[in-house]
Parts: C-alpha cells; structure tokens; sequence
C-alpha cells in the first residue's frame, strides 16, 4: 500500500503543479532520526497523527518538535475525548504504518487539523507513505493543496 500512497501523494502535488524534492534513504523510524538524514531541523517536520475524536478519525499535523496539547484541542474544536488510533486503525485507514504517514489526511478521507507554528518553516519534511522516502516541499504548498484547519495545537 505505501507504493500506492506515495503515487497517490504525486499524482495529487503534481496536479496542484507543486514542486518537490523526493530523498530516498535508509529507513528511519522517529523524528530525529528524519531530521537528521534528511539534514534538517527537527522542527521542520511535517508530524502526521491519526486520531481518534469523539467518533470520527482525524489526522492532526504538528511540527516534529512539539507534542500534541490534547486538552487545549479538545478545547479549542469541542471535543469530548481525543486519543491516538492504534496501530491496527492506522493501518486499516492509511494501509500504512505509523511514523511513514504523509501530512495529507484527505488521501485518507481524513479531516486535517495543523498547528500554526509549522508555517514558521518555509519547507516541510515528512515521510511519504514509506519509512525510507522523504518528501521536501514549501509550507504555503502543502496549505494551499490540503487546506487544513489552522490553530494552536501542540505544545
């Protein structure tokens, strides 16, 4: 499925006449580890988060330096209750493993919510559908194609 979901990622960046740099690397499995094969800053990294809100499953983007501030989102969105999908949820929504997922929720039919403080990058990092493929790309593309719900919710 991850072959799938990075042509899918293509297809919809290239649709969008967005450019990208597309790194092929060793597999890395947390964020520093990205961060430090890709050869950027930690906080660049485009952290894609499958969860679960009230009844529905979200995807929540932070930058990879930050935590999620669960209670300030339940706050800020009215929710009652927010936790991490599990890992068989993951898969079966994406078909992908966590920690390769792309900043995208709409690839999954997934409504994306994305702190703020990510656009203090010019360029986002994320893994693309694999563990050994990265994607670089400039922050206003990723808006402009995903157009995400925008506040404050890492910490």
């Amino acid at each position: 499925m991850s072959a799938a979901v990075f042509d899918r990622l293509q297809q919809l960046l290239a649709g969008s006449h967005v450019l990208l740099e597309v790194l092929r690397h060793e597999p890395v499995f947390t964020s520093a580890e990205a961060a430090a094969i890709r050869g950027t800053t930690l906080a660049s990294g485009a952290k894609a988060l499958v969860c679960k809100a009230d009844e529905r499953f979200v995807m929540i983007v932070l930058p990879a330096d930050r935590k999620l501030a669960s209670k300030r989102i339940r706050q800020a969105l009215g929710w009652r209750s927010l936790r991490f999908a599990d890992r068989a949820e993951v898969a079966q929504l994406t078909g992908l493993e966590p920690g390769s997922i792309p900043p995208f929720g709409s690839l999954f039919g997934l409504p994306t919510y994305c702190d703020e403080r990510l656009a203090a990058n010019e360029r986002i990092n994320f893994n693309a559908g694999d563990h050994a493929i990265s994607i670089s790309l400039a922050y206003r593309d990723r808006l402009q194609v995903e157009q995400p719900t925008l506040g404050l919710f890492a910490e």
